[in-house]
């Protein structure tokens, strides 16, 4: 392990932390509020960063171990101090909650321990919000977009980070793909806050949920959540983009250097659209006894499909009303997810592919034990280890989830209640059902099960691994090569 390299990692990660807090600090400003959360976290930030992050250690290089280790400890940091302005400012005074919150909003799971939302402060609304964008893309992405510090080795870090079962480089500096990354996520960004304002949407309004629909998660500076507009342009735009930032960063990189051909053969996007229109059609018939008319029914099914499946978290109805096949379906994609590459949580569609696929060829050698079957994803065949790794990655993801589970049962809240929450933590989505619904919170949990859900929301957002090596002893031994004896 690389110890001095990776806590000048994280000192530096810090440091932009404490730039961050400006937006949110000029957002107060400017609404006649309180600078104090901001400048206090801000300058606690930077007293930390510089001590850890002040000078460059001689030996650079981050491996595998080593990127896990700065990957899991930037979130966990990055969100301890993050809680402070919401402390500090008194909006949430409990700092446990306070923590859920910011947990929350980086992982852009969107759950909130929040009654009330509209009476907070503008710059608190602000921060809440713009922890979703930056967590969406990455926090190592961003920090490696603007402060190249790795000399070369950052792939370990975009590949602890990064959501799917690989990563790979757009071009050969990771420093540049990121900045490439955060360059298509920034224009995206930005035309939906002009679309919103377009719609007549307030610009405060426009960009908090244009940032919740960036990072896929779902805060909102309404009580209601979009739903408190009752607007279809709305609904339609920010369903739409919902679904752009659900899908492979990758694939809008190919479309600007003219790889149409790739975009359009994309097996993952299919099947994700694929699943999107079914879900869609499907709901949208089961509840067209409820709105009564087609249009209402399809304008709300797509909504809420399209959030669900992104793992973004807004609602535009009450679906904890609905009946229980569409609330079935919704659950199905809280699983599923969005595709490899992109903003949103879940298992991912690629993942979902590579598994009936495998089962599939697994099923085949059965029946004809001598045959070779061969998993091909994306035109091209897989190897065993990448077939490998999606299986051990759903396994553990079972077995994290099952633990959870049991363990949340003790809060004592109902069966649908405790599974929601938890599928809404682990995958990143944020509303679940019953008490947890569209139109519920999780002020209800105790702080301890707080904890867990905080837990589970960066084991979803990170993949599983970088949390869980953290905890394990042996990644922090020294390892000792011993030469043979003669």
């Amino acid at each position: 392990m690389n110890y001095q390299m990776i806590g000048y990692v994280i000192g530096r990660i810090l440091l932009t932390e404490a730039a961050l807090l400006v937006l949110p600090a000029v957002t107060a400003l400017a609404y006649g509020e309180s600078l104090r959360p901001f400048l206090l976290t801000a300058l606690l930030l930077v007293a930390v960063g510089l001590i850890m992050g002040r000078k460059k250690p001689i030996r650079t290089a981050l491996y595998a171990r080593d990127g896990f280790a700065v990957v899991a400890l930037a979130w966990l940091l990055m969100s301890a101090f993050g809680a402070l302005p919401f402390v500090i400012s008194g909006d949430i005074p409990f700092y446990v909650d306070a923590f859920f919150e910011t947990v929350s909003g980086f992982t852009t799971t969107g759950a909130s321990i929040l009654t009330e939302i509209e009476p907070l402060h503008r710059g608190i609304l602000f921060w809440r919000s713009f922890t979703h964008w930056v967590g969406g893309m990455g926090v190592l992405v961003f920090v490696m977009a603007i402060l190249p510090m790795t000399d070369g080795h950052g792939m370990h870090l975009m590949r602890a980070e990064v959501p799917g079962p690989s990563v790979g480089k757009l071009v050969s500096r990771m420093s540049d793909t990121a900045k490439i990354l955060y360059g298509i996520y920034l224009v995206l960004t930005v035309i939906e806050i002009v679309l919103l304002m377009a719609g007549g949407m307030p610009l405060f309004d426009s960009c908090i949920h244009a940032f919740g629909s960036a990072g896929t998660g779902g805060f909102s500076n309404r009580n209601l959540s979009v739903g408190a507009y009752d607007n279809a342009y709305f609904d339609v735009v920010i369903g739409v983009f919902m679904l752009l930032f659900g899908v492979n960063f990758n694939l809008y990189y190919f479309l600007l250097i003219k790889r149409f051909k790739d975009v359009f053969h994309s097996e993952e996007l299919r099947a994700y659209l694929g699943i999107v229109a079914a879900a869609v059609i499907a709901i949208a018939v089961d509840i067209l006894h409820i709105y009564g008319s087609v249009g209402k029914s399809l304008r709300y099914a797509f909504f809420q499909v399209s959030s669900i499946i992104t793992t973004t978290g807004f609602a535009t109805a009450d679906f904890n009303s609905w009946p229980t096949f569409s609330k079935g379906i919704l659950v199905v994609l809280m699983f599923v997810g969005a595709c490899a590459g992109s903003t949103g949580g879940g298992v991912k569609v690629a993942r979902v592919v590579i598994l009936v696929k495998s089962s599939l060829a697994d099923m085949r050698k059965m029946l004809h034990p001598n045959a070779i079957a061969t998993v091909r994803f994306e035109g091209k065949p897989l190897t065993e280890r990448s077939v490998r790794g999606v299986h051990v990655f759903i396994s553990v993801y079972v077995l994290v989830f099952a633990v959870s589970f049991l363990l949340l049962t003790l809060e004592g809240f109902d069966l649908i209640t405790t599974f929601t929450a938890l599928a809404a933590c682990i995958n990143n989505i944020g509303p679940g059902l019953e008490v947890v619904g569209p139109m519920g919170n999780y002020a209800q949990f105790s702080p301890w099960a707080k904890l867990l859900l905080s837990f589970n929301m960066l084991v979803g957002r990170l993949e599983i691994f970088p949390m869980l090596l953290l905890c394990a002893p042996s990644i922090w031994k020294r390892r000792i090569v011993r030469q043979p004896s003669r």
